[in-house]
C-alpha cells in the first residue's frame, strides 16, 4: 500500500519537475552577469529549440516564439506569426526528412540592452536516414526576455547552399 501511495506521489510530481527542468534553460536576463553566462543561456535555448524541431515536438517548438514572430527565409519568403511558423514546420520538416545541427564554433551572442540578445550562427541540415549533409545556412535569432521567458521575435535564415561533405 505504501509503495502504491509513493508511486502516485511521484506520478503527480513529474509534471511539476518537467516544468522546472524546462525553465532551467531560461536563465533570467537580469541574473546574467557576464558574456560567458549569456553565451551559455542562449546556446542552451538554441539546443532546446532545435531538439524540439528535430523531434517534431511542435507544442514545445512553438513555446520558443513570440505570438507575432517574423521569420524571414531567403528561399521560402516571410512567415508571420507563431501559428503559421509552427504549421510550416509541420508541413515541411516533420516526417523525418531533415535534422538541424549548429555548426560548432559559429555561435555568436550579443547582448541587446533592455531587450535580450541576438544570436548569429551557421546551421547544417542532414538527411537523418543517411546522416549525410543536405545543406547549410546562416541564421540570426532576436531573443526577447519578457515576462520571465525568452522568446524569438525575429528570425532570419539565409545564404542556403549545399553543405561541404
Amino acid at each position: 500500500m505504501k509503495r502504491i501511495f509513493a508511486l502516485s506521489k511521484i506520478t503527480l510530481l513529474l509534471p511539476l519537475l518537467a516544468l522546472l527542468v524546462g525553465r532551467a534553460d531560461a536563465q533570467a536576463l537580469e541574473s546574467i552577469k557576464s558574456q560567458e553566462e549569456l553565451d551559455k543561456a542562449i546556446a542552451s535555448l538554441d539546443a532546446a529549440l532545435f531538439d524540439s524541431y528535430n523531434r517534431c515536438d511542435l507544442k514545445k517548438f512553438s513555446t520558443f516564439f513570440a505570438d507575432d514572430v517574423e521569420f524571414y527565409h531567403d528561399q521560402g519568403g516571410v512567415t508571420l506569426g507563431k501559428e503559421k511558423l509552427t504549421a510550416s514546420i509541420k508541413t515541411n520538416i516533420c516526417g523525418g526528412d531533415v535534422r538541424r545541427e549548429l555548426v560548432p564554433g559559429t555561435l555568436q551572442v550579443h547582448h541587446m540592452t533592455g531587450y535580450g540578445a541576438v544570436e548569429i550562427g551557421v546551421h547544417r541540415f542532414y538527411h537523418p536516414k543517411s546522416n549525410t549533409p543536405a545543406g547549410e545556412a546562416k541564421f540570426v535569432h532576436l531573443w526577447q526576455y519578457k515576462d520571465g521567458a525568452w522568446k524569438i521575435t525575429r528570425a532570419i535564415s539565409f545564404d542556403h547552399h549545399a553543405a561541404a561533405r
